[in-house]
């Protein structure tokens, strides 16, 4: 027995004694405290058979995460209008840009700048009016005076316009074109032909507001987007994005150049020929000619019916001077244009355009060339320095 301690021996209510060693300065027949009994081991957590499934975890996630995708993409093609609209508004007034910076350096207030580049717009609207609209009213005129003798003829199996209504029955694809020969289904392709204007005055009036406010505020827009990049680095951020601008800017400008020739080369044609109407038809293809893929195509088709009213043979050589345009305009102006102005390649700017049509339709394609330069500062900037240090 260790020294200094004595044995004492006690008893329990289980009947069992016990002898304990106690240091000798305790109080005699005092009971010593019981030792405390140990806490029994916890039973260990039982798993789900679930959880012990294996990947099921990683599976849930998984689905989870592609349910919310699928979710969020679906509320993106309900926006896709609405999308369309905003990136075309955010182009033009990019495009704009330049001009709009140009007045400012002439001490001339933004506001006061925006409202110059708004006014020269609508001059040049006007202008187009002036050209368009007394031709357009004369030959409506001349086509009102027209019609009763074109459908007596179209009824008169022995004319030229009845024998081709026997064969083609051109009269009733009209009616089933216009929604059937009843009262309701003129009315419904009427209201389809209203709602399909109004829509359009709805798009053109959303995309010029939304094009003035974005040119008003461009700079306070500018600085807000240089705030999300790191300071150390916002300097060539800033150079990066007024370089893009710029070569933005004259993309706008050889675009609106390749308008210009084709304009003057349809009403040098219409003189040249006969076709009445040679500088409306001019101004209306060079307007047309600023939308890509199928501008130039529509202006073309237009002035080839417009040209047979003089004859067949001259309506075929409008057609076919427009197809020969079309090839020139396509491989050999445009890529020039776009060489000397935003210094792309012509073979990038043909698959750009192709690529970004095909994607977006004519916005897509309006915008794939400066897309495609801010591609490539991108890449020179970041990716292929980077690249030549391995």
């Amino acid at each position: 027995m260790p020294p200094g301690l004595r044995v004492v021996t006690t008893g329990a209510a289980d009947g069992i004694r016990r002898r304990l060693l106690v240091p000798p300065d305790a109080a005699p027949g005092a009971p010593a405290a019981e030792p405390l009994p140990s806490p029994a081991p916890a039973a260990p957590a039982r798993r789900s058979s679930v959880g012990r499934l294996p990947g099921f975890s990683a599976g849930l996630r998984l689905a989870l995460g592609a349910l919310t995708g699928w979710f969020l993409f679906r509320q993106l093609l309900r926006l896709e209008e609405f999308l369309t609209l905003l990136l075309l508004s955010a182009f033009l007034a990019v495009s704009l840009e330049p001009v709009v910076a140009a007045l400012c350096r002439r001490r001339l207030r933004r506001g006061w700048a925006v409202a110059a580049v708004l006014g020269a717009f609508l001059l040049l609207a006007a202008g187009f009016l002036l050209l368009v609209v007394p031709p357009v009213g004369q030959e409506a005129g001349v086509l009102a005076r027209r019609l009763p003798l074109w459908l007596d003829q179209v009824h008169d199996h022995h004319s030229a316009l009845g024998r081709i209504e026997d064969r083609f029955h051109l009269a009733e694809q009209a009616k089933n074109a216009l929604g059937g020969g009843s009262g309701p289904g003129l009315m419904g392709g009427v209201l389809g032909a209203g709602r399909l204007l109004l829509d359009t005055v709805t798009s053109v009036t959303v995309v010029a507001t939304v094009t003035l406010y974005l040119m008003a505020g461009m700079p306070d827009i500018k600085e807000f987007c240089y705030r999300f990049v790191k300071g150390s680095h916002r300097g060539r951020a800033r150079e990066l994005t007024e370089e893009i601008l710029t070569r933005t800017g004259r993309y706008m400008l050889g675009n609106l150049v390749t308008s210009v020739i084709a304009g003057l080369a349809t009403a040098v044609w219409c003189a040249a020929v006969g076709v009445p109407y040679a500088a409306a038809l001019g101004v209306f293809v060079a307007l047309m000619d600023l939308v890509p893929i199928v501008g130039s195509t529509i202006g073309g088709i237009v002035v080839s019916l417009v040209a047979l009213a003089v004859s067949w043979p001259v309506a075929l050589a409008t057609a076919g001077f427009y197809v020969g345009f079309r090839l020139l305009e396509d491989y050999l102006i445009m890529p020039r244009t776009m060489k000397f102005a935003v210094d792309v390649h012509p073979f990038v700017t043909i698959v750009a355009v192709l690529v970004g049509g095909a994607l977006l339709g004519i916005v897509g394609a309006l915008v794939a060339v400066p897309a495609a330069v801010a591609l490539g500062l991108l890449l020179d900037e970041f990716v292929f320095p980077h690249l030549d240090q391995r």
